[in-house]
This record gives C-alpha cells, structure tokens and sequence, in this order.
C-alpha cells in the first residue's frame, strides 16, 4: 500500500438515512487510483487531518491506520471523508454504491467537480464548498490543538511533555501499543491517539 495523507477510522454512526439498496458501480479505477484523485483534490483545498470514516471496528483498522485488515468486517457500504481545508473543516457522505471503495470514490469526484466550477466563474471564494461545512467534534473526540495532543501522549505513553515534544513519534508508538485494542486496550482512547498523531504530524516527521 502506499503512503497515503489519508487515515481511516470506524464510523460510530451514520449521519442521515440508510439507504434500502445501493446501484452497481459504474468504475473500473483501482484503489491506488482513488486514492490519488482524493488527495490531489484535497491538496487543491489545503486538507489537512483528512480521515475516512468506515463502518467497521477498530480491530478492523491497520495499525498505522492506512487502510482497513484484509479480514476486515465491513457493514453499510457508506463512507464518509472528513477533513480541515482552506474553507474550514468539510464533510462529505456517499452511500449509493455497493461497495465502500466505490463511495470513496465518488466523493473524489464529486470534489473534483466542485474545483471545477472556479474554473467559469461562477464562484470566486469557494462557495461551493459552504454547504458541506462539518460541524465541530463533539466531546470525548480527543486532542483539538498541538499542547492537548502533546499532553495525550505524555499521560499514556509515560513520557514527559517534554520529551514528547522532542520526539513525538517514539512517544506515540509506546502510546499506540499500550492502547490498542490488539493488545488489550481501550478502542476509544486508541481512536483518540490517532488524532493526537495528526496534529504532531507524525507521519511528516517519519517521511522527513
């Protein structure tokens, strides 16, 4: 697999109405392909913390959160892709197809369409984008700032908030095995500590 901005989480809930039955897909784009579009187009909007939200469980994720296990357990097709932009923080929702791939998919496009409408100038300050504003995180969704995040880590990888701030990702991953659900931990502060992971930009820090 390859790297990818992107981070999947389990959906808690579905946002508005299940549908009764989902249409046959009309692609034939891999994954690695979605992925692509979806991060080109979240680039043009300056994304950052984008996540895809899957109607599996946390067991069902990757470690690194890249990507659901190959046995992953996943329900409703519907996916939803949430990030913080240029706009503000947006959220997108697809259910229509069968498969989740091919939701994910059609938000891709659907964002690419978007851009697209700046191009004949019909808009000149992205209010295409103000409609899928997404509210704010409620409580109990984990760290919202760099010093929540570093004090996250420090309290449940043992650490000083100092040598967090040093070197965060060696403090997240002693978080992240004493925390996952593998090994015994709690799903809810697990999903917490990948926000965490988020805001101290771990993975630039691990590409760099």
């Amino acid at each position: 697999m390859r790297p990818t901005m992107l981070r999947f989480r389990p959906l808690d809930s579905w946002p508005r109405e299940r549908r009764s039955s989902h249409d046959r897909s009309p692609f034939s784009a891999t994954w690695i392909s979605t992925v692509e579009l979806l991060e080109r187009e979240l680039t043009q909007l300056g994304a950052s913390n984008g996540v895809i939200l899957v109607d599996c469980s946390e067991l069902d994720i990757r470690l690194d959160g890249t990507y659901p296990k190959a046995d992953a357990r996943v329900g409703y097709p519907g996916v939803v892709v949430a990030f913080d932009s240029t706009h503000g923080p947006l959220k997108y929702v697809a259910d229509r197809f069968r498969a989740w791939q091919d939701n994910v998919r059609a938000i891709a496009l659907g964002l690419e369409a978007l851009r697209k409408v700046d191009r004949y100038g019909i808009t000149s300050r992205g209010e295409q984008y103000t409609g899928w504003a997404a509210l704010p995180a409620g409580e109990g969704s984990g760290p919202s700032t760099f010093a929540e995040a570093v004090a996250f880590v420090a309290e449940h990888s043992g650490s000083t908030e100092e040598q967090v701030t040093a070197s965060p990702r060696t403090a997240w991953l002693v978080a992240a095995k004493r925390l996952h659900p593998d090994q015994g931990g709690d799903a809810d502060l697990f999903r917490q500590l990948q926000r965490a992971r988020e805001l101290l930009n771990i993975d630039q820090e691990r590409s760099a």
